[in-house]
């Protein structure tokens, strides 16, 4: 064999190597993200079975308020029934939203306020938002490298051809209330 024979089959074996990394790390990339928002999924279902528990925990002190037990509950059912990242981030808004109304309506009870058992519940609820908030950052991260690496040449032919698309970030809505911390001060 000449030698342009023997660098022709070296070339052809490096972008071979090369096709397989670039496609290799698609696929982690990718796996990255569904592993994030499992994450994400997990406290926030944390924060689902919290609410009925707060729920119930206010009611006895706010017995006339039931349309915001409602909206509450419509809210983290609406939030349940999701599982597309920029739905879900959308319901989740709407779950902020809701739960600040309930918080603020508490305000008017003291008795609730000192109740030891919405105090933990108020914990919890601060301490899961803030696991969230980590999931989400963690989830938009690997978002951002996938997406990178799918806009970039050379990797940019091989997510082509292997059907590589860009996610979206699991965002919260711009000028929404929501993008503030769900405020559980008693």
């Amino acid at each position: 064999m000449s030698t342009l024979n023997w660098i022709l089959i070296g070339a052809g074996g490096v972008i071979v190597l090369w096709i397989i990394y670039a496609f290799n790390r698609l696929v982690t990339l990718r796996t990255r993200i569904e592993e994030a928002f499992s994450d994400i999924e997990v406290q926030l279902k944390r924060r689902y079975d919290l609410i009925p528990n707060i729920i119930e925990t206010v009611k006895g002190y706010m017995g006339h308020e039931r349309s915001v037990f409602e909206n509450v509950t419509q809210a983290r059912s609406a939030a349940m029934g999701v599982s597309d990242p920029h739905a879900k981030a959308e319901k989740e808004n709407a779950l902020s939203n809701t739960l600040k109304t309930l918080f603020a309506v508490s305000e008017n009870y003291p008795d609730l306020k000192a109740n030891a058992n919405f105090l933990d519940l108020q914990r919890e609820l601060a301490d899961t938002e803030n696991k969230i908030q980590a999931a989400r950052r963690f989830y938009n991260g690997n978002v951002r490298d996938l997406n990178v690496t799918v806009e970039t040449f050379p990797s940019r032919i091989i997510a082509g051809m292997f059907g590589f698309k860009k996610k979206e970030f699991f965002d919260l809505a711009d000028n929404s209330p929501a993008q503030e911390p769900v405020q559980v001060k008693f």
